[in-house]
């Protein structure tokens, strides 16, 4: 059925039920796991290059070590599960747009990934990547709660 599960992660408790959920179903149908990172890109006000190498550089430097310790929780839980599992960091102001493109150059045929659940207004203002997948990914999306 599916051989390569997409699981993006953002460290939040619904992103790290989605991992065990995914890895789940990642065992029982002996299928490999993709798991993802997308960390921000760094934006300043700031034209002068002396204010921006320092901030950028340790803004980079926190995200990357956030990525790295994300991922290795999902590739920890994924070999504890015996599933073979390859990380992939990206940088990207849109995340939905970074996991539709590694689903596809990756060639996963699913996407398991959290939704937070905001609803109403809070969804309209905070906007959903969840949703932004589901409207603009090919490949299936199986959403956790």
């Amino acid at each position: 059925m599916y051989q390569r599960i997409l699981i993006p992660t953002n460290g939040s408790d619904a992103s790290l039920r989605a991992i065990h959920a995914g890895i789940a179903l990642a065992k029982m149908l002996h299928a490999e796991v993709v798991a993802l990172s997308v960390a921000p890109e760094f934006h300043l006000l700031s034209l002068a290059p002396s204010q921006v190498e320092p901030p950028a550089d340790a803004f980079a430097s926190e995200h990357h070590a956030r990525a790295m310790h994300m991922l290795h929780q999902v590739s920890h839980a994924a070999r504890e599960a015996g599933v073979p599992c390859t990380c992939e960091f990206k940088v990207s102001d849109h995340p939905w747009e970074a996991i539709c493109t590694t689903a596809r150059d990756r060639q996963c045929d699913l996407i398991n990934m959290a939704s937070h659940g905001h609803k109403g207004i809070r969804s309209m203002l905070l906007g959903s990547q969840t949703q932004k997948v589901l409207v603009h990914c090919a490949v299936p999306v199986l959403v956790q709660h």
